[in-house]
């Protein structure tokens, strides 16, 4: 029997789309990826209420979510987004946090394949 206002950690989870089943919402939060107000939790059963804020650490992002209201149903996302408040904040996307790809200059660096060709063409190879 649930208390009017609160429902289960995973069953809000599946219902607010943050996974796709419920089965994983249970697996998330029993491997302690999931915190409320704070505190790690590894129960899927706890309960959740409004003014709640989870901190969900997902597979490439961790999402923290301010809960609103409990779920009626899994229904689309546009209903769903009514559940919570997102206060994720936004990506880095300064030059230092990407790091992935260094970026230079057009010019700089090595020459192309059509410098080469051009420089052949000025030196008088062709």
């Amino acid at each position: 029997m649930t208390t009017p206002g609160r429902q289960r950690l995973d069953k809000w989870l599946w219902f607010a789309r943050v996974v796709k089943t419920r089965s994983l919402a249970a697996k998330l939060v029993s491997a302690g990826h999931v915190r409320i107000n704070a505190q790690k939790i590894d129960a899927p059963a706890k309960q959740v209420v409004a003014d709640d804020v989870l901190t969900i650490s997902l597979e490439r992002q961790v999402r923290v979510l301010k809960v609103i209201a409990p779920g009626e149903r899994r229904g689309p996302y546009d209903e769903a987004r009514h559940l919570y408040e997102d206060l994720t904040p936004p990506p880095d996307t300064s030059d230092e946090a990407a790091g992935s790809v260094p970026r230079r200059d057009a010019g700089s660096g090595r020459p192309t394949k059509r410098d080469r060709r051009q420089l052949s063409v000025w030196i008088g190879r062709e």
